[in-house]
């Protein structure tokens, strides 16, 4: 696998691991020492950032988590990049239906490759816009 291709696969696997709340998938793609930042927050660890998938679970119903492309820049066994993805997150409504947060956002990344395979050690969230919209079920699940 390319390093390019390696590097995508580590961002969709963290955003698999978020969407599945599995700590172990995060451990695959994750340092030690990663910081995580953006608006509001920032964590540094990986225990602390472990503790995250704990919070999307008791926030929201459930999420998806898409990447659309990266573009990166390697320079030995380190890179640095930008991902692009949209996050939705369904929660309940004040109107007692679900509705979906939808977030457009870029992470700033930087990863070191450990042991051949590429982990992050920085991730700084950007949220370039946000829409909330109603879900509608069409009975393939929640």
């Amino acid at each position: 696998m390319s390093d390019e291709a390696a590097l995508r696969r580590a961002a969709e696997l963290y955003a698999l691991g978020a969407d599945r709340r599995d700590k172990d998938l995060w451990r695959q793609v994750l340092a030690d020492d990663v910081e995580m930042t953006g608006p509001g927050f920032a964590i540094a660890g990986l225990e602390g950032n472990l503790g995250s998938i704990d919070v999307l679970g008791q926030m929201f119903k459930a999420t998806r988590h898409v990447v659309h492309d990266q573009t990166v820049l390697i320079d030995g066994d380190r890179a640095q990049g930008e991902t692009r993805s949209t996050a939705e997150h369904r929660m309940a409504g004040a109107g007692g239906g679900d509705v979906l947060l939808v977030w457009a956002i870029r992470y700033q990344d930087a990863w070191l490759r450990e042991a051949g395979a590429w982990k992050f050690t920085k991730r700084t969230l950007i949220v370039d816009w946000e829409e909330v919209r109603p879900v509608h079920d069409v009975g393939g699940g929640n």
